[in-house]
């Protein structure tokens, strides 16, 4: 596998894998398919400050993570909400894995003092994936959503990072 920081050529197999995410209705509460440019748009308002990193395997993407603003606040500049995406004819094979702790070093290298995500409770994979690399579990939300006409817990995780990882 090879893990590298995404480029504007990217964008068409980030969305295709992204979408797959949309249709299997277990990663997100999107439920409209994106568009290459779409997501070629996403990945230039991130720039240089929240970059994407994708896992390559024989050439072809198979997974991507990506993480964008927390909240607006100045007090939490360091805070990163992130998600991870794997294709699903490369589940459970170590690229997610690889997404993960590549986005957790590339952070951490730009300052960033802490990671966040909302993943589905079902979603025990990814959960676990989470726990793997040093995330906790801090809370749930229930409720938090409906997704196709039902209700959605989210199960809040949680890294530091850097200094705060330390201290």
């Amino acid at each position: 596998m090879i893990v590298r920081l995404a480029r504007a050529g990217d964008a068409a197999d980030i969305v295709r894998i992204y979408n797959e995410g949309i249709e299997d209705a277990v990663a997100t509460f999107e439920t409209d398919a994106r568009s290459a440019e779409q997501m070629a748009e996403l990945l230039r308002e991130k720039g240089e400050k929240y970059p994407t990193v994708v896992v390559e395997r024989e050439g072809r993407i198979v997974a991507w993570a990506g993480a964008g603003t927390y909240r607006a606040r100045r007090a939490y500049a360091g805070i990163a909400e992130h998600s991870v995406y794997v294709e699903r004819a490369s589940r459970g094979l170590g690229a997610g894995r690889a997404a993960l702790e590549a986005l957790i070093e590339e952070y951490e290298r730009r300052g960033f003092w802490k990671l966040c995500s909302r993943i589905f409770s079902e979603n025990t994979a990814s959960i676990r994936l989470h726990e793997r690399v040093g995330f906790r579990v801090v809370g749930t939300y229930c409720r938090h959503g409906k997704l196709h006409g039902q209700w959605r817990d989210v199960v809040i995780v949680e890294k530091l990072l850097g200094e705060a990882a330390a201290g």
